[in-house]
């Protein structure tokens, strides 16, 4: 976890979900809400309860997920859509129902790619480094980070940060009730719970459901974030840097390899890859429209 986060102008974000995990409905209703512009207060209005037909701490994790998948955003104390949000939702939208792996991979990315709103996430899947975990191990390495930062989140807050990241990405056997529901996020069967009883793993190894425009997606938001200078990424990077697809899709080198094999394709020719005296890398000729990457894994799945 030490070097993992190395933004000091950016701040931990531990709560805002109130313990709840993402919801299948949410993200639309929350789209609809502040389609044409609403306050930033839509969420916290007293006819929230009645306006989304949840309960009021609900409303607030509602809007608070909302804007940690990016898919409404504040602007100057306006909540409107983001360009994803209203490409997904509005007339016409890509996927208005979540029903295209395509758009939970996006939203995985905006949630584990960056640290700003869901840290825990982006640590958890960029600062460990073991393949296994439990709770009290996760709960230390973000303690030693909070302390390091030198910020303030007490040890109850984060261990229900760390059960809000499992409840969200972990598929459970009991959906005997409303808490128990499957999560959203637990579709692209990225954690699981491990045969030892406690503890989580991450499942490493092919994403057959990840389209190689989100990869390259993410690839891009991992680039203009952490390299931006850079005219060109080694595969050693794509791979294990912080944010990095490598890190968040938990590919392995040689899968990221077949990835970036294609990414002149993906890109109409924008990257390419390359493997010359045992260097590979990715190298940027062109920048590349991320709104545009994206339709294309919908394209290509309606075809």
């Amino acid at each position: 976890m030490r070097d993992v986060f190395t933004d000091s102008d950016t701040r931990g974000s531990f709560a805002g979900h109130e313990t709840f995990p993402l919801r299948l409905l949410w993200l639309r209703k929350a789209y609809d809400a502040v389609r044409d512009g609403a306050s930033s207060r839509t969420f916290r209005e007293p006819d929230a309860i009645g306006r989304f037909g949840v309960g009021k701490n609900m409303a607030l994790s509602m809007g608070f997920w909302a804007l940690a998948a990016e898919v409404i955003e504040d602007s100057a104390g306006t909540l409107k859509p983001t360009n994803f949000g209203e490409a997904v939702f509005g007339r016409d939208g890509w996927d208005p129902y979540l029903e295209q792996a395509a758009t939970i991979w996006t939203i995985h990315t905006h949630l584990a790619g960056q640290p700003m709103m869901a840290t825990t996430t982006y640590l958890a899947f960029s600062g460990l480094n073991s393949p296994d975990f439990d709770v009290p191990t996760l709960v230390g390495a973000l303690e030693g980070v909070v302390a390091r930062k030198g910020w303030r989140a007490t040890v109850g807050t984060l261990r229900r940060d760390v059960e809000v990241l499992l409840r969200s990405y972990v598929a459970r056997a009991d959906a005997s009730n409303e808490d128990a529901a499957e999560p959203l996020m637990a579709e692209l069967g990225l954690i699981r719970e491990a045969r030892v009883g406690g503890y989580y793993e991450f499942v490493r190894g092919p994403k057959p459901s990840l389209p190689d425009a989100v990869f390259a997606y993410a690839l891009d938001r991992f680039w203009t974030r952490r390299h931006r200078a850079a005219p060109a990424l080694t595969l050693e990077q794509v791979c294990y840097g912080p944010g990095s697809p490598g890190r968040i899709f938990k590919l392995s080198e040689d899968e990221v390899a077949i990835r970036l094999s294609r990414i002149e394709a993906t890109t109409a020719k924008a990257w390419r890859f390359t493997d010359t005296a045992g260097l590979r890398q990715v190298q940027k000729a062109a920048e590349v429209d991320q709104l545009g990457l994206l339709a294309s894994a919908y394209l290509k799945r309606a075809a």
